[in-house]
């Protein structure tokens, strides 16, 4: 029997409608069947509550189940293991919200995974796929601008089973304290203290020696999608190279533009699109081979029988990948296939499987992609939850013929109208970035709305500042060039609100020219973004000066002296 879907439910208040943001956690057990293995740990018993349980009562059951009443119908229970660990049970349950709920003594905490509010609204804050035999973490969040009284919930669809639960936690965050989790993360994991000592040639310090840095390179890529206008209009090329030095063909590369017409390809735009990104140094995303939505396919593909596809499909995936083989710095291989399974059904359950095995035998040098919506935009979307995409990985990175492949994770990033779930967001990265595989943010888009900007830098810090995400791309830019969802630029050129933003963090996220003046023991002590630096050293009383080169990155150690002789 296949175990059912869980995720937490509860009610909330928040104090004097402010925004609050949390995360919460909890280990769920279903008592019958269980659910293809993933990549989150199994555990024979569980962890302790995290925050000791932040607001919620009697966490770990050490006192019954003081506190946790009976939702919907059935029974609870306290049970006992035999290494005498404590949890509740919810039995003889017959509808999917049977369950065990707590009410909340502080009216202003916020709810993991599904909560309710005003009486009946339900809001989904994190799933997990729980295994029989053991204790599964299910970690979500969300954040909270609303004033009503809030329970806590459990969910499986499957009310012919148990739910265990242990140890649960349930901890608010002002924006204030989330703010300073991100800056403190950005500083441990983006930067590093970088230390020189300017010393004379015979040794002695150099006090008030001047050291100039200026960055080359950034070592995390924040680039912008680009399309085919960048060909025709001059101010959006000199935009964008003031800029960004990644990026992703928006739609060039994709089947339905170099094969409108079966067996006429044409690759005369991204041919020249490429021919700019390489004149000026910007690194280019594949995006992508396949498009796993039966509605994104080329017209003349959709009618196609399945012996025909498969040839046509053959054909594509040599040709696109052969052509550009070395040119890339990655490949979407197959476009949403945990939402959607057009070649699935066409091909058989393994053809995304085949694709990916058949892309890294053509370019076995390059990093493919998975890359899919909704996953750590939307709490609502269980089909793209952290765990069935994980799921959906694991299928394809064990299918024989991809040992070998450089595998990342894709989280695209359209983000609706409206407040982001940044603690929803966390808690999804937070779950990929434990399989170990890198992560990208690949299409980061906020729709329309008067905070668009705030939104958008919300949720961009966050993907900054997290150790897991390793490279981010916006789907947004110039209005003139299209990009009217997310626009950077308004028509006469000058910025948007969110176009604002986003030259903020790029000035932020990288490093300026700096100047440093050495102390009375030669020493400059300076915090730098992780990337490539050209150094120059002088001194007020010579007109000597010494020119280096700099790589910083992750693991600079401080106790590593750059030593800068200089002569009189």
């Amino acid at each position: 029997m296949k175990a059912s879907l869980i995720s937490d439910k509860m009610k909330v208040a928040a104090a004097q409608g402010c925004n609050l943001l949390f995360t919460t956690s909890c280990l769920l057990l279903i008592t019958a069947g269980f659910s293809p293995s993933l990549p989150f740990r199994c555990m024979v018993e569980p962890q302790r509550a995290q925050y000791g349980g932040g607001i919620i009562v009697n966490p770990g059951f050490d006192h019954s189940i003081e506190g946790w009443t009976v939702f919907g119908k059935g029974a609870i229970e306290e049970r006992i293991s035999n290494e005498g660990n404590r949890f509740i049970v919810a039995r003889n349950r017959t509808q999917p919200l049977d369950s065990f709920s707590q009410k909340l003594s502080e009216g202003s905490d916020m709810v993991s995974v599904i909560f309710k509010i005003n009486g009946s609204e339900l809001i989904q804050g994190g799933h997990v796929i729980a295994k029989h035999g053991c204790w599964t973490l299910l970690k979500g969040g969300i954040v909270a601008n609303f004033s009503s009284p809030a329970e806590i919930l459990f969910e499986s669809k499957n009310p012919t089973v148990e739910i265990w639960a242990d140890n649960l936690s349930l901890q608010p965050f002002t924006k204030k304290q989330w703010r300073s989790h991100q800056d403190d993360s950005i500083e441990r994991v983006r930067k590093s203290r970088v230390r020189f000592q300017v010393t004379h040639i015979n040794g002695t310090a150099l006090e008030g020696a001047t050291v100039f840095i200026k960055q080359t390179k950034a070592g995390f890529p924040f680039g912008c999608g680009m399309n085919r206008y960048i060909l025709k209009f001059r101010h959006y090329r000199k935009w964008f190279l003031s800029r960004f030095k990644y990026t992703t063909f928006t739609n060039e590369m994709k089947w339905y533009s170099t094969e409108k017409v079966q067996g006429q390809e044409n690759y005369s735009i991204p041919d020249a699109m490429l021919k700019f990104t390489k004149e000026n140094y910007i690194s280019v995303r594949g995006h992508n081979i396949f498009w796993d939505d039966p509605k994104y396919q080329p017209e003349w593909v959709k009618s196609l029988s399945p012996e025909d596809l498969q040839k046509a499909a053959d054909k594509r995936i040599n040709s696109v990948v052969s052509r550009y083989k070395g040119e890339v710095i990655a490949w979407d291989v197959v476009n949403e296939n945990v939402h959607f399974h057009f070649f699935e059904d066409k091909l058989g359950v393994n053809a995304s499987s085949v694709f990916y095995s058949t892309a890294y035998k053509l370019d076995p040098n390059t990093t493919m992609f998975f890359n899919e919506y909704n996953t750590i935009e939307y709490s609502g979307d269980k089909v793209a939850s952290p765990a069935n995409y994980i799921q959906r990985v694991k299928e394809i990175l064990t299918y024989p013929g991809t040992d070998g492949i450089s595998p990342a994770i894709g989280l695209q990033g359209h983000f609706p109208s409206g407040q982001p779930n940044i603690a929803y967001m966390r808690s999804g990265l937070d779950l990929l970035g434990a399989t170990g595989l890198p992560l990208w943010i690949t299409e980061a888009s906020m729709d329309p709305h008067p905070n668009q900007a705030e939104y958008f830098e919300e949720v961009l810090r966050e993907a900054y500042s997290h150790p897991a995400v390793k490279g981010i791309i916006m789907f947004a830019g110039p209005i003139r060039a299209g990009f009217t969802k997310t626009p950077l630029t308004y028509a006469n050129l000058r910025n948007t609100p969110t176009g604002n933003v986003v030259d903020k963090l790029i000035h932020e996220w990288g490093t300026g020219p700096r100047k440093a003046i050495a102390d009375s023991r030669g020493i400059v002590d300076i915090s730098l973004q992780h990337g490539d630096y050209d150094v120059t050293v002088t001194h007020p009383l010579t007109n000597f000066s010494k020119t280096m080169n700099l790589s910083v990155r992750r693991g600079f150690s401080q106790e590593t002296i750059i030593r800068v002789k200089m002569h009189a």
